[in-house]
């Protein structure tokens, strides 16, 4: 079985805004080369319909990129992508699935069939997910900067302080932190 692990960029108040954060050529390759280390990506319907309006053209050459954003344009293309939603059943972009049923189900049947992995990357997703006691490794690219608004990560919250433990964490030149955490074997138990 393969893990679940939430992957997000956040800055040091919690922001998870998409517009915030240091886009550079160091963070897309950061985020590329863990893609390509997953089996499969994982969304809720606003963050699928926000990445769909924009990466595929840039796979194409449609869009006038850098190499490291077409990298990961072109890797985010050919893999399978999952999205949660109640309200969308069409999901035409390459590669895209509706996960239907019961979503603790639906979810742990993904990681049983995708052994290298599946990334969440949408926060009020991976907050269900969490609650769910799904999540089992968290992938934050921390940001220096304190943006003062939201949304925030885990402002739905949870039942429970998560106690993890550090199982790496890498400086970038720009300054933001990768920091890779998996929940602490005393926290089994979610709380």
């Amino acid at each position: 079985m393969g893990l679940l692990t939430f992957s997000i960029n956040v800055t040091l108040d919690g922001c998870v805004d998409h517009e915030e954060g240091i886009v550079d050529d160091e963070t897309h390759a950061l985020f590329t080369r863990l893609l390509d280390e997953s089996g499969a990506m994982l969304w809720g319907r606003t963050t699928y319909e926000m990445m769909e309006s924009y990466w595929p053209a840039v796979a194409r050459g449609d869009v006038d990129a850098p190499p490291a954003m077409r990298a990961w344009a072109t890797t985010l293309e050919a893999k399978p992508k999952y999205v949660v939603s109640s309200t969308r059943s069409d999901f035409p972009w390459h590669n895209s699935h509706h996960v239907t049923g019961d979503l603790r189900s639906s979810v742990r049947e993904l990681k049983d069939r995708t052994p290298r992995g599946v990334l969440v990357g949408s926060g009020k997703l991976a907050t269900e997910l969490d609650r769910l006691d799904l999540i089992d490794e968290y992938r934050f690219l921390i940001h220096p900067m304190i943006t003062g608004h939201g949304p925030t990560l885990y402002q739905g919250g949870l039942p429970g302080t998560r106690r993890l433990e550090l199982i790496s964490a890498e400086p970038l030149r720009n300054g933001a932190i990768a920091a890779r955490y998996r929940r602490a074997a005393t926290d089994a138990a979610g709380g």
